[in-house]
């Protein structure tokens, strides 16, 4: 288990030594789009969080909801909301 680790590190160090920097660039935007994606919708669900306690409905604010809301956009955001007003 302990040799897990290094050996994916040692891999991706030596995949990204062979990619062409254009591929390792466009690799990294895009790791660093999803990332802001990310870290932009827990932004949006703490918010909605503190809006929706007023009337007395909590929103999740977890991992899965979210990824649903970074890969998803709105639809996911509505569909999160849908589901707190639900349950």
């Amino acid at each position: 288990m302990k040799l897990v680790l290094p050996v994916l590190l040692l891999g991706f160090v030596l995949l990204v030594l062979l990619m062409d920097k254009r591929q390792v660039k466009n690799i990294f935007e895009t790791i660093s789009v999803y990332w802001f994606r990310l870290a932009f919708s827990f932004l949006v669900l703490f918010v909605l969080n503190i809006a929706a306690g007023f009337f007395g409905v909590y929103v999740p604010i977890n991992l899965t909801s979210g990824l649903v809301i970074t890969v998803l956009g709105i639809p996911g955001l509505t569909s999160i909301l849908a589901i707190a007003l639900l349950f």
